[in-house]
């Protein structure tokens, strides 16, 4: 890329950061502590993705997309996924209007530009898939017409990792459209304190918009310029080679622990969330670093282990740092 250029862009990524040091401010003045929950959710928006947020109750899940919503002064929808719930309740359906004598078409709260799909699990699959076709082509059909969803449109899904009973757990071509998977851990006891002094038994802090959706867009086309080069391109499509192939890639040890690799998708996925980073970092260029940074949240639901890898009790998230240990930049 001639110099121009990059010097163009470096303007660009720095006016920027302001605003992005705002939401981050905003944000953290109504949740506590969760700075990975508050960055994957900055880092999935800036690349027009979409994330699942995984972790017991309690943890400010709901908050936290409610407070990114505030932030950027965007429409909010949130849907509580139950067992009873119908497609239509999500997408909306004709209405008959018995004085004209016509149909009408009533939206569902799908037509946002912030949806919080809570315990997407308690739904059946009839229900999650009603999702698929917003998060993937960002618009809805019923009564035989499509209707456009608003832009940005961005889908923070919740989900509880500890109670199985009465879930259904969401098909993989379903998860795999998640460009992110985020899990949330208890705040430390520093942090719990802080939470009991500034939120307990008062109201929630108020917090004003620092930018608008539109900004967003800009923000989105932004992080999709900025400069991968051609090393660290091949950087992350080894490593999404190693998750399928990982004897060919001279992981051995991985062989008999992983049935299924990342799908192509997650290799898009790694590019973008490498972008979306370094421009959250005021960097014009991606390097391999940032790369590893997003890889948990890129991969850890994109990968499906063995029944070898349940049987020696090895998680997801050490067969990708492995992964990252033995992949290495040429």
């Amino acid at each position: 890329m001639p110099r121009e250029l990059i010097e163009d862009l470096e303007r660009k990524i720095a006016a920027t950061i302001e605003t992005l040091d705002q939401i981050k401010s905003n944000f953290s003045r109504v949740v506590v502590g969760q700075e990975e929950l508050r960055t994957g959710l900055l880092t999935a928006l800036l690349c027009n993705g979409h994330v699942i947020i995984e972790g017991v109750p309690g943890l400010a899940k709901t908050l936290a997309a409610k407070t990114l919503a505030k932030c950027v002064d965007a429409s909010f929808s949130r849907i509580q996924f139950t067992p009873d719930l119908l497609p239509t309740d999500l997408t909306g359906t004709m209405i008959f209007n018995p004085e004209k004598n016509t149909f009408s078409a009533r939206k569902g709260p799908v037509f946002t530009q912030f949806l919080l799909a809570d315990e997407i699990n308690r739904a059946p699959a009839k229900v999650q898939s009603a999702l698929l076709e917003a998060m993937q082509e960002l618009q809805v059909t019923f009564g035989g017409k499509t209707y456009r969803l608003p832009k940005p449109f961005f889908v923070m899904a919740t989900q509880n990792p500890i109670e199985q009973e009465g879930t259904y757990p969401l098909p993989e071509a379903q998860i795999d459209r998640f460009m992110m998977k985020l899990k949330v851990d208890y705040p430390t006891s520093s942090e719990e304190i802080e939470i009991l002094e500034r939120i307990g038994g008062k109201p929630i802090p108020v917090i004003k918009p620092v930018t608008t959706p539109e900004k967003i867009i800009e923000l989105q086309r932004l992080a999709s310029s900025i400069v991968v080069e051609e090393a660290v391109m091949d950087y992350m499509v080894r490593l999404i080679g190693a998750t399928r192939h990982p004897r060919q890639s001279g992981l051995r040890d991985l062989g008999d622990l992983i049935s299924v690799g990342a799908s192509p998708r997650g290799t898009l996925a790694l590019l973008s969330a490498s972008r979306a980073r370094a421009l959250m970092d005021g960097q014009a260029f991606v390097h391999p670093e940032l790369v590893k940074e997003v890889a948990h949240d890129v991969l850890r639901h994109r990968i499906i282990l063995s029944f070898e890898a349940e049987a020696e009790e090895i998680d997801v998230e050490q067969v990708i740092d492995r992964v990252l240990d033995g992949v290495h930049v040429k």
